[in-house]
């Protein structure tokens, strides 16, 4: 017995070294690459951030939990504690990045401290050597890069959780984008996801009223198509061809010889970020114009093509002058996209017209559709608009945002996180990706100090109008009401562009909007 145990015990060892070793070789020794060294590190981590809330606010008891004394202690923790959550995502990267930007986007769920940290892994995410690029690019082209490339920029256009972007020229001579997916990444997605849940759970732990297993499941489900490059490229072709009526969009091409699953070669489309205000005055861009152009597209991916872009932040929505002096609209990383079925289109419309009207009966029933439960639909409207209730039960479209708004929204924010929470567990998964999008769109508006334009609830009106109409009209059992479907769709079309059209009369903004909407 005692030699069958110790051959057990041996072999588990000498296996496990010998799984190590192998690991290693074929990652070339890299030891950061190596799961049971990144799964130990972010052990050691969790645990050393337990051990700071431990002896830092645990220790003692706080009769009173407003006393300055401990609100600032518990700033100072929450600031230590992130600063060692950075660090975990810097060193052990990939998935871990893409965790850590989850976090920084997560406003209203996680104590500033967090979010504020984490941000930064938004626009400064580590970049690695270009070697390693290399050889990812050896490994799945079969051939060496400078037999493919003329010339490739050593300095990255861009550096994402997953990826990064640099610009280079092929024999022919033609300028490419070429996007090459961090070494290891793939590999060690398993391992990073299961590590994911433990991050998951401290978070849980350190604040109990919150629930972000739905941040697991979506980051389980979304991750293996982020990092299929081929799928990317197909994402691109189709909403090139979704929207080739809109001349003022414009999709990179992809070369489809020199991509796989971890290397894509686009073409190389020059423009500026959406919020670099100095590029946008420079080449006098109407702020204006871009932010219409912006929001004609997504209300259309939304509610009428059911097909949204879901990844709009400011590094890949880029625009530009055109050789007429027009507007062009650049836009990037098609990786991931939400598909909405007709349904959800359907209840998402009715729910935002309800909201656009005041009709609290309406919100309250779209929202229930949407898997709201219980009371939790005014906050639900709160979270789709990005309004406090005063401002949705005045009218989204008549109330103007400001600051005094923005600090109602974070101070009410705080209050009401664990509903929030709630909301997100059971809605409609559907609408997790929208409500990202709609904060990162609503972000990029309130950069360009464009929130209060009144073509945005236009425009999106329309939509919400046509969407109801689509599924009303199959729905209809006969020709008559067919007909009649399409009557009363074309005359609320009618009301709404009268009713804009009287409330544009004292916008200054108003020739652009009929530019644009006709």
């Amino acid at each position: 017995m005692w030699p069958t145990r110790r051959l057990i015990k041996y072999g588990l060892v000498g296996g496990s070294l010998v799984g190590t070793a192998l690991s290693l070789h074929a990652n070339d020794y890299d030891l950061n690459s190596i799961g049971i060294v990144r799964l130990g590190r972010a052990g050691i981590t969790v645990f050393d951030i337990a051990a700071t809330y431990r002896a830092n606010l645990y220790k003692q008891e706080w009769p009173d939990k407003k006393d300055p004394a401990y609100l600032k202690l518990k700033s100072e923790t929450h600031k230590l504690a992130a600063e060692k959550l950075l660090e975990l995502c810097r060193s052990n990267r990939g998935v871990y990045i893409k965790v850590g930007q989850h976090i920084g986007a997560l406003e209203y769920l996680l104590p500033y401290e967090y979010v504020n940290t984490m941000k930064i892994l938004h626009s400064n995410a580590p970049q690695n050597p270009i070697e390693d690029l290399y050889k990812v690019i050896r490994q799945d082209l079969k051939v060496n890069p400078e037999d493919i490339f003329s010339s490739f920029d050593a300095e990255p256009l861009g550096t994402a959780s997953l990826a990064q972007v640099h610009r280079a020229t092929l024999k022919n001579g033609t300028e490419v984008a070429v996007k090459v997916q961090h070494p290891y990444v793939k590999g060690n997605s398993l391992v990073d996801l299961k590590t994911m849940e433990v991050c998951v759970k401290l978070v849980s732990w350190a604040f109990p009223d919150f629930k972000f297993q739905w941040l697991v499941k979506e980051t389980k489900r979304n991750l293996p198509i982020e990092m299929d490059f081929e799928h990317e490229g197909h994402n691109a072709e189709k909403v090139a061809v979704m929207f080739k009526d809109y001349r003022w969009l414009k999709i990179p091409k992809i070369f489809w010889e020199y991509t796989t699953s971890r290397v894509l070669v686009m073409e190389f489309l020059q423009g500026g970020q959406v919020n670099d205000l100095e590029y946008i005055k420079k080449e006098q861009l109407d702020p204006y114009d871009i932010a219409n152009k912006i929001g004609q597209l997504y209300s259309n991916m939304i509610f009428l093509k059911g097909f949204v872009h879901s990844d709009p932040h400011p590094g890949n929505i880029l625009v530009r002058k055109s050789e007429k002096g027009d507007t062009e609209v650049i836009l990037l990383d098609h990786g991931l996209y939400a598909t909405l079925t007709e349904k959800f289109r359907y209840e998402y419309s009715k729910l935002w017209l309800s909201i656009l009207k005041v009709d609290q009966m309406g919100m309250k029933k779209h929202a229930h559709a949407l898997g709201v439960e219980g009371s939790m639909w005014g906050l639900f409207a709160c979270m789709v608009t990005g309004r406090p209730w005063n401002s949705v039960i005045s009218g989204v479209d008549k109330v103007k945002q400001d600051e005094s708004e923005k600090e109602m929204i974070q101070k009410e924010g705080k209050l009401v996180i664990p509903h929030i929470s709630d909301v997100l567990e059971k809605v409609d998964r559907q609408m997790l990706l929208v409500l990202k999008t709609n904060d990162l769109i609503r972000g990029i508006e309130t950069t360009l100090k464009t929130q209060n334009r009144m073509t945005a609830f236009w425009v999106m009106s329309k939509c919400c109008i046509k969407s109801v109409g689509n599924r009303e009209y199959l729905e209809a059992p006969d020709p008559w009401r067919k007909l009649s479907t399409c009557l009363r769709e074309n005359w609320a079309i009618l009301k709404l562009n009268l009713y804009y059209l009287y409330r544009g009369l004292v916008s200054f903004h108003l020739m652009s909007a009929l530019k644009m909407i006709f």
